[in-house]
């Protein structure tokens, strides 16, 4: 029974697909995705496999997700592969084959020409190493004139507000300002510029998959009048069709910014 389904599905998805991809109207396309990539190791003990095939199953699917963005018009894409607190929370050993991984990934997303590979996050805290291949992958793709694909590595939303403020404040006293001075003028405006994403436009929509329901730290600025989709699937299994519902819900909503 489960072979007769899977061939069903390969015969009746495609033509559903190919029927939601038309019907998406033009003017609703998310410009900026968030997608919160959750529930790799999950997937891998479901499957019988160690945590290190789970992780390497979750970032085989990247290079199809930007397929797909591209295919539908989005432009930019944040990718949350590692968060801060992972660096201090996962075993040593976990943690040095999830960044080969990662480091892996994020050279061959670069290698294609395709995309304009954007690190986010506290370098600072990563290895030097891992540090560097995200800033050469960056610099490879920096004229490259296609999806700005934002990897999230490091990164935790406090960690970067932080950031941002640190940097605001170190620029004003550059400039000779006092802290006074400061708070008379500072509003949301000047925090913005000196986030990760500064000149990016924030995330329309932001995607989790698993089943989780919490952002977990995910551009906390930045998501303020975004929409959410959270989506049952582990990010391993997360296809085609998954992702083409989530922007038809998006394009289904009215958004409020926040009314």
């Amino acid at each position: 029974m489960s072979r007769f389904k899977d061939a069903v599905r390969r015969v009746l998805y495609p033509a559903y697909e190919h029927r939601v991809v038309k019907r998406l109207p033009a003017d609703r396309i998310p410009q900026h995705i968030g997608v919160m990539l959750d529930g790799n190791r999950r997937w891998a003990r479901a499957v019988g496999m160690d945590t290190a095939q789970g992780y390497q199953a979750g970032a085989d699917n990247i290079f199809p997700l930007l397929e797909w963005c591209e295919e539908v018009g989005v432009k930019v894409v944040t990718l949350w592969l590692l968060s801060n607190d992972n660096l201090t929370s996962r075993p040593a050993d976990q943690l040095t084959g999830l960044l080969a991984i990662i480091e892996g990934a994020v050279e061959s997303l670069a290698s294609t020409g395709r995309w304009r590979i954007h690190p986010v996050g506290a370098l600072d805290l990563l290895p030097p190493e891992t540090a560097e291949k995200l800033k050469a992958a960056e610099e490879a793709t920096r004229e490259v004139d296609g999806i700005i694909v934002n990897v999230a590595i490091g990164y935790g939303g406090r960690r970067e507000i932080t950031d941002a403020v640190r940097a605001m404040l170190h620029k004003a006293a550059s400039e000779g300002r006092t802290i006074e001075e400061v708070a008379e003028i500072l509003d949301v405006d000047h925090i913005a510029e000196h986030l990760y994403t500064k000149g990016q436009p924030d995330p329309d929509l932001v995607i989790r998959t698993s089943g989780e329901q919490r952002l977990g730290g995910f551009l906390l600025w930045q998501s303020a009048h975004s929409e959410f989709y959270f989506c049952e699937a582990l990010w391993p299994d997360f296809r085609r069709v998954d992702f083409l519902r989530a922007i038809r819900a998006y394009a289904e909503r009215e958004r409020r910014f926040g009314a």
